[in-house]
C-alpha cells in the first residue's frame, strides 16, 4: 500500500520504516531539508536500537523515501500518518498547531479520497479539529475530495519501539467509516496474523485510550514512589513491598519500580494534557493531579539525600554521576530526572562528572560546555575525585560495577542509587555508604 508519514520524528520514523520492512511504500515528509539529508545519508536522528538497521536496508531497497516536498508526499499516499509533535503550550494542554498545519497542508495538496491518521498524542476532541480545518481548506480552494479521519494512536515504548511496533499489543481504530476500518485492517494485517489486535471504537474514545493508557502507568509509578516514602519513613524495605504486591495477578510486577521519578516525551505531557483537558470540561482530575505533584517531589529525591549527606555543605565537591537519559535505551533527556538533580547541583556550587552509553551528545547539546560538567568517556572515569557516585538511570552497564575501585576512587565512600539497583548489604560489604529508594535507613558500610 501506498503510505505517506508528515513527521520523521520518534513516531513517525518508527512507524514508517515498520511498515516499510513488511512491504507497503513509505514516503516521509519533514520541513527539516537536515534530517531529511542525514536520513537519506543513513544518519538517524535519535537512538532506539533496531532502528538504524531497520531504515537504511529500507532506504536502500527503495521502500521508504525522505522529502520536505509536501505536494509529493500528499499525491503518493491513499494513507497519510499525522507524526507530528504536540509540545506541552504554557498551560500544560496539548499545542495542536502542527497537527493543524499539516491537516491543512494535506487539503492544499489533495486531489484524490485520502484517509487521514491522527497518529500524534493528541486531546480528546482533536480528529474533529482536523476535520474542520481539511474542510475549511478544501472550501476555500472550491475543491471537492472526500477523506477519513482515523485515530490511531500509537503505544510505543521509548527503548523498546521498534519490536512494540512490530509486535503491538493492541491496534486502535478510531472510526466509525467502514471504507477506513476495511484499509487500515489491509495496512496493518502483518501486524495481526497471531490473533486479532485491531480494536474498533469511535474517534473520541480511541484519543482518550491513548491518554488513559499512559496515565495509569504514570499513575502506578508514583503510587510506588509514594509507599517508597513511607517505607523509609516507617523503616520498612520497599523492594520486599514491591515483591509482596507484585505476586498479586491483579498488579503485576510491571511499572511498580520506585525511582527518582519518571521523564520522557509522554508520561509528564500527557497527564498535564489531560489534567488541562479535564479541566476544560469543567472536572478536577484529582488523581492525576496528585501523580504529577508526587513526580515532581520525586525527582528532587536523590538532591534531598546529598544535601541531607552533606548537611548542606556541597560548594567545591564533585559529584560523580551514572545515567542521563530519562530511561535506558534512548539517547532521550525530556524532563529526564539527571537534569533536575545537575541543574540543583550547580546551584549549590558543585561540578558534575557525568557517563551516559547514550546521552552525552544531547547533554553537550542542551548545556552546551560549562566548567562544572564534564562528559566522561567511561562509567570508570567519572570515579576520579569525585566525592559521591550518584545513580539516575539504570542502564544494564551499571548493575555490575566494580565495587573495589568505587571504594578507592570515591573520596566520601557514599553511593546515592536513584534505581535500586544494588543490595544494600552486598554494598556494605565493600564498606559503602548506601542510599536507595524506600529501603529503610541508609545502609553505612562496614
Amino acid at each position: 500500500m501506498k503510505v505517506t508519514v508528515f513527521g520523521i520524528g520518534y513516531v513517525g520514523l518508527v512507524q514508517a520504516a515498520v511498515l516499510a520492512e513488511v512491504g507497503h511504500e513509505v514516503v516521509c515528509v519533514d520541513v527539516d531539508q537536515n534530517k531529511v539529508d542525514n536520513l537519506e545519508k543513513g544518519i538517524i536522528p535519535i537512538y532506539e536500537p533496531g532502528l538504524t538497521p531497520l531504515v537504511t536496508s529500507n532506504f536502500e531497497q527503495g521502500r521508504v523515501t525522505f522529502t520536505t516536498n509536501a505536494e509529493r508526499g500528499v499525491k503518493h499516499g491513499e494513507i497519510i500518518f499525522i507524526a507530528v509533535g504536540t509540545p506541552p503550550d504554557e498551560d500544560g494542554s496539548a499545542d495542536l498547531k502542527y497537527v493543524q498545519a499539516v491537516a491543512a497542508t494535506i487539503a492544499t495538496h489533495m486531489q484524490t479520497h485520502k484517509i487521514i491518521i491522527n497518529k500524534s498524542t493528541v486531546p480528546v476532541g482533536t480528529a474533529d479539529k482536523v476535520i474542520e480545518t481539511v474542510s475549511s481548506t478544501l472550501s476555500k480552494l472550491n475543491k471537492e475530495v472526500t477523506f477519513d479521519v482515523v485515530s490511531n494512536p500509537e503505544f510505543l515504548k521509548e527503548g523498546a519501539a521498534v519490536n512494540d511496533c512490530m509486535r503491538p499489543d493492541r491496534i486502535i481504530l478510531g472510526t466509525e467509516s467502514k471504507h477506513a476500518e476495511k484499509k487500515l485492517r489491509e495496512l496493518y494485517s502483518p501486524f495481526n496474523r497471531n490473533h486479532d489486535k485491531i480494536i474498533v471504537m469511535d474517534v473520541r474514545s480511541a484519543e482518550l485510550t491513548k491518554y488513559a493508557a499512559n496515565c495509569m502507568l504514570a499513575t502506578k509509578i508514583s503510587f510506588m514512589n509514594e509507599m517508597a516514602n513511607l517505607a523509609e519513613l516507617m523503616g520498612a524495605d520497599i523492594e520486599n513491598v514491591r515483591k509482596g504486591i507484585g505476586s498479586d495477578p491483579r498488579i503485576g510486577y510491571q511499572f511498580i519500580y520506585p525511582g527518582c521519578g519518571y521523564g520522557g516525551s509522554c508520561f509528564p505531557k500527557d497527564v498535564q494534557a489531560l489534567v488541562r483537558s479535564a479541566t476544560g470540561v469543567g472536572y478536577t482530575a484529582k488523581i492525576l493531579e496528585a501523580v504529577e505533584a508526587v513526580n515532581y517531589r520525586q525527582k528532587e529525591k536523590l538532591f534531598d539525600y546529598i544535601m541531607d549527606h552533606y548537611k548542606g555543605d556541597l560548594k567545591g565537591k564533585t559529584i560523580a554521576l551514572w545515567g542521563l537519559s530519562f530511561k535506558p535505551n534512548t539517547d532521550d533527556m525530556r524532563e529526564a530526572s539527571s537534569r533536575v538533580l545537575m541543574e540543583k547541583l550547580w546551584e549549590q556550587g558543585a561540578a558534575v562528572q557525568a557517563y551516559d552509553p547514550e546521552a552525552m551528545e544531547e547533554t553537550q547539546r542542551i548545556y552546551g560546555s560549562r566548567s562544572d560538567l564534564k562528559l566522561m568517556g567511561t562509567k570508570e572515569a567519572t570515579l576520579s575525585g569525585a566525592s559521591c557516585l550518584v545513580i539516575c538511570t539504570e542502564w544494564q552497564a551499571f548493575r555490575a560495577p566494580d565495587f573495589n575501585l568505587i571504594k578507592e576512587q570515591v573520596s566520601d565512600a557514599v553511593i546515592f542509587d536513584g534505581r535500586n539497583l544494588f543490595e544494600p548489604s552486598l554494598i556494605s560489604e565493600y564498606g559503602l555508604h548506601y542510599y536507595a529508594i524506600g529501603r529503610g535507613m541508609s545502609v553505612k558500610g562496614l
